[in-house]
């Protein structure tokens, strides 16, 4: 009977100690993911506004996707830390912009280094958001 005892609480501790030493998960990669989406939309409500045009972008581990010039793009990010409102300049005073309003909302979906973002600005009409961006690297799609 002490043999059976010893034998199943041998068994027993085996069981567990095999189901406990499985290896854990390994991170996939070595970077923060740094993925997103960009857009520019005809209206002031993105949820009804049309999209014009968008652009993807990945910054780590290197930078890639539809994006026309990531590199610079990435470059341009990381040097706001991804504030995108840092990116915004102040209207070029070179350039003048008719006094129409028809809205152009601008927008940023996705993770930077490993956070959330979702962003939009809303300019009063294509001439003022080309001359506020003033050729930023980041929104030129």
């Amino acid at each position: 009977m002490r043999h059976r005892i010893a034998a199943a609480s041998a068994a027993t501790l085996l069981c567990l100690v095999g189901a406990t030493g499985m290896a854990a998960a390994q991170p996939s990669s070595l970077y923060a993911p740094s993925a997103l989406v960009f857009t520019v939309a005809q209206g002031d409500d993105v949820a009804t506004s049309t999209i014009v045009r968008a652009s993807t972008l990945s910054c780590a581990p290197t930078a890639q996707g539809t994006h026309p010039d990531p590199q610079a793009a990435c470059a341009a990010l990381n040097s706001t830390g991804g504030a995108l409102d840092r990116l915004l300049a102040s209207p070029n005073p070179d350039r003048a912009c008719p006094m129409h309003y028809a809205p152009v909302t601008v927008t940023a979906d996705g993770v930077w280094k490993g956070s959330r973002v979702a962003w939009k600005h809303t300019f009063s009409n294509t001439c003022v958001m080309s001359a506020t961006l003033n050729g930023n690297a980041v929104f030129a799609f």
